[in-house]
């Protein structure tokens, strides 16, 4: 939850209050030591209604992205399959809770939606096999990648599309003791006004979490905290024909089986931040 400046991670617990854990930095420094004493934390906790919702990343987090990670979706945009991940990157001010309003920047037709699911790395990775990787994985997030077409395809690289205003919807953190192996099939699903456009399954993956991760700490020590977003399946709104895009007054959702779900409505570019917003926005992971 955000004390000030602060982001605090919190637990939350099946009648949907929120007990206070550790500052982000601090419970990332020590990810065993707090996840301990996350299990029987003393009174005090707060409805989540009642507190700001922040994501559960700490400040220093690198978010590391990978495109065309979904076979189908590499069949649509009608790109060969990868022979290694490729990566791009995004910076966790562009992250944003469940309820906050999303602007369109000025010269885009609209956004585009990308469910993915998110990895949040719980130990140093450096040069780890697969197996190794993901037994580092903390906790996973449904992601929404939410994209400015036109600015992306400006360049080959993608950074300036992927890093628009509030563009990086996030759900609380699930320990990963809470969620199968990604590798047996997760679903994902994107709805828009209640509509479902993307509906595939984390099975259809070209590079699972562990594998990615693994390949990432060939080159980089991955650290607590670090987000992997992995990639989106097919279904995406500017490869339809026509292309769709979200506009203001749309509401977009992602949600992942064992994970969770965010949502969040699409408002003008000019509009403040608290526009749409809910009256929740605190950093959370259940089961910590």
């Amino acid at each position: 939850m955000r004390q000030g400046a602060q982001t605090v991670i919190g637990r939350v617990f099946p009648d949907d209050t929120v007990a206070e854990v550790a500052e982000a930095a601090e419970f990332y420094a020590d990810l065993e030591g707090w996840l301990a004493q996350a299990e029987s934390l003393p009174g005090g906790r707060l409805y989540r209604s009642a507190i700001d919702e922040v994501p559960a990343v700490p400040g220093s987090a690198r978010v590391l992205c990978v495109g065309l990670n979904y076979r189908l979706h590499a069949e649509e945009a009608g790109l060969p399959t990868p022979e290694h991940p490729a990566f791009f990157g995004r910076w966790t001010v562009s992250l944003v809770s469940d309820g906050t309003s999303v602007p369109v920047p000025p010269g885009e037709p609209g956004l585009d939606w990308e469910v993915e699911l998110a990895a949040v790395v719980g130990r140093p990775l450096a040069r780890a096999d697969a197996e190794g990787a993901l037994a580092g994985v903390f906790g996973y997030a449904a992601f929404n990648d939410l994209s400015a077409r036109e600015h992306q395809m400006h360049s080959p690289l993608w950074t300036l599309g992927k890093n628009a205003d509030r563009s990086g919807p996030f759900s609380a953190v699930v320990t990963a003791d809470e969620v199968r192996d990604p590798r047996r099939g997760l679903r994902l699903r994107t709805r828009v006004n209640g509509e479902t456009v993307q509906d595939a399954s984390t099975a259809d993956m070209i590079f699972p979490v562990g594998e990615i991760l693994a390949y990432l700490s060939e080159v980089m020590t991955l650290n607590p905290g670090d987000v992997i977003a992995t990639g989106t399946p097919q279904g995406v709104g500017f490869k339809r024909n026509p292309p769709r895009y979200l506009g203001p007054g749309d509401t977009v959702e992602v949600e992942i089986e064992d994970v969770g779900a965010v949502s969040n409505p699409i408002v003008a570019g000019d509009q403040a931040a608290s526009a749409s917003r809910r009256p929740r926005e605190a950093a959370t992971s259940p089961g910590t």
